[in-house]
């Protein structure tokens, strides 16, 4: 992973005293709430209902051990104990004091991390695919250029006031894990015909009140030119975006309101003038960045491993967590563990001081120090050996954390919602209790199959619910919490934005409602079709009708 060199070093370490001044002055009366809250906003610091909430980045969510036992400490020196993981692959605190952000900050950057690049009107965390470089589907590793993009973009003078927030996502793989069609830019790995490696870019996709599927702005982009294009793209973005009301200043209403052809033309407009400048890269750029994200030591190893196909006969446990939580490797003898933080109980995204501290050290012993924080809010050891995959899946049971239940309906995204954000109109956390507890059988779960269950608690779509197989947003009418259902959404290389279900629901028949929808296509489905296929076949009504033939 990326080293922070001297000049990185400094700007972290000057941001973080620059910051604890700010604060003093704050706590001493020499500051306004009103003054301090576009400085504290740079640096990853929100006012949420009951406390300060504190943003960390973790650049496409790639965190080393040393640094995810950093997270640990901060979560029981400052915090309650816990953090969250979010959907741009970083990580949350809810409980902060603001006397002690700054220490907290300092803390984090002793060990390469800080808070810049989460809020604010700025370019944020660039996110990428958990599996980058170990898929077995892969063009190119991602992370390499995720990393030239983080480092122009991190304080840009230009792009530091942008109209709105501003969010990047790379995928090197054919089968697409970052949502790149719902982001200001996507970059999709591509090859032309001559085979030379570049992007296809998306440009005015995004969610929130406005979702929008993201627009082909150029098929291909060589690989030389990322930064430059992008460059023009926010240069246009900048100049021509609103400012006047920030439910409008997304780059998606942009693009939609002069049409892409014509913002297209302006980019390639702008281009023109600094295309061959100095933000054209070269092979020594790519080679240089590369050497960060090495290829991992391997051992010689034959696919498959006695003593795990032994026990997978012998512990239905075992075998769950094998099947449902482990993934094909790049390379034989290996295999991708994905770590479920949606145990029944515990609000989707949460991991415990303790459990991270176990995740760094499994890492540490059994995946060369790695961890990767996926957008669906779980965690990712990308290179076990096989034949450690029963002491690994021992380890984590041991601190609950061998759920085996990833991508089915409980392994949902989902927001804070009411009962910590500010911004929210309905709770989420004890919805998805209300789900889990429906769906407690994991012999149902693995019949039902794959089920991306996606869940916000307000219009801004922090969890994803336009691109949900199954979507619920949860809206306040005349005080009390009801919430609207989708289904049909997809944030992978098919991109759909979800059918709505019809009129909203109570909120306790959330979970039967969701039940109904799964009955449909258990009942409706052909071989091998998940719930999207179905959909995709037999359209909402049959779900519609299902749903409300009862007093929801």
């Amino acid at each position: 992973m990326y080293k922070y060199d001297a000049v990185d070093k400094t700007v972290v370490s000057e941001r973080v005293e620059q910051f604890r001044g700010q604060v003093s002055r704050h706590l001493a009366g020499d500051l306004t709430a009103a003054d301090l809250a576009p400085l504290r906003l740079r640096n990853g610091l929100y006012m949420q209902i009951h406390a300060h909430m504190l943003r960390v980045s973790i650049p496409y969510g790639l965190v080393s051990s040393e640094q995810m036992h950093a997270l640990a400490q901060v979560s029981r020196q400052y915090d309650k104990g816990y953090g969250h993981f979010t959907t741009r692959q970083n990580i949350q605190f809810n409980w902060p004091e603001l006397a002690d952000v700054p220490d907290i900050l300092k803390e984090l950057s002793n060990v390469e991390m800080h808070a810049i690049q989460t809020s604010g009107n700025c370019i944020r965390n660039i996110s990428s695919d958990q599996y980058a470089g170990v898929a077995t589907d892969e063009i190119i590793d991602p992370r390499p250029y995720c990393e030239i993009i983080r480092q122009w973009s991190t304080l840009h003078p230009e792009f530091y006031w942008l109209p709105r927030k501003f969010k990047i996502a790379v995928t090197g793989a054919t089968t697409d894990r970052t949502a790149v069609q719902f982001h200001d830019i996507g970059l999709e790995v591509v090859h032309n015909d001559n085979k030379d490696i570049g992007f296809r870019v998306y440009v005015g996709g995004g969610l929130g009140r406005t979702p929008v599927i993201g627009k082909v702005i150029k098929e291909f982009l060589p690989r030389e030119d990322i930064l430059s294009y992008c460059e023009a793209i926010l240069r246009v973005y900048n100049l021509h975006g609103r400012r006047d009301n920030k439910y409008k200043a997304r780059i998606k209403i942009l693009v939609n309101a002069m049409g892409i052809d014509a913002f297209r033309d302006e980019v390639e407009s702008e281009w023109a003038h600094f295309k061959m400048g100095e933000l054209k890269l070269h092979d020594i750029d790519f080679e240089t960045m590369q050497a960060f994200f090495p290829k991992p030591a391997y051992e010689t190893l034959p696919n498959g491993d006695d003593r795990v196909a032994k026990w997978r006969q012998l512990d239905s446990r075992f075998k769950a967590w094998y099947d449902n939580n482990t993934d094909d490797h790049i390379q034989a003898g290996y295999r991708i563990v994905n770590i479920s933080l949606k145990e029944h109980g515990v609000a989707p995204g949460d991991a415990t001081d303790a459990q991270m501290d176990a995740v760094a050290d499994i890492a540490a012993q059994y995946s060369f120090g790695e961890i990767r924080v996926t957008h669906e809010q779980n965690l990712v050891l990308a290179d076990v050996r096989e034949q450690d995959l029963l002491d690994v899946w021992k380890a984590l049971d041991g601190e609950r954390l061998a759920t085996p239940n990833i991508g089915s309906v409980n392994d949902m995204i989902c927001c804070p919602g009411l009962d910590f954000c500010s911004l929210a109109n309905a709770s989420s956390i004890s919805v998805a209790k209300q789900i889990n507890e429906e769906f407690e059988n994991f012999d149902e779960l693995y019949d039902i199959g794959e089920v991306k269950l996606k869940m916000s608690g307000c219009m801004n779509a922090c969890g994803h619910h336009h691109v949900g197989h199954i979507g619920i947003l949860g809206v306040d009418k005349k005080g009390e919490e009801w919430y609207q259902l989708t289904v049909g959404g997809d944030a992978s290389n098919q991109a759909a934005l979800g059918t709505h279900l019809g009129k909203a629901i109570a909120k306790e028949h959330v979970g039967t409602a969701v039940r109904d929808i799964l009955e449909v296509y258990r009942d409706s489905r052909s071989d091998n079709e998940r719930l999207l296929d179905t959909f995709r076949r037999i359209g909402i009504d049959p779900f519609k009708e299902k749903v409300y033939s009862g007093d929801v």
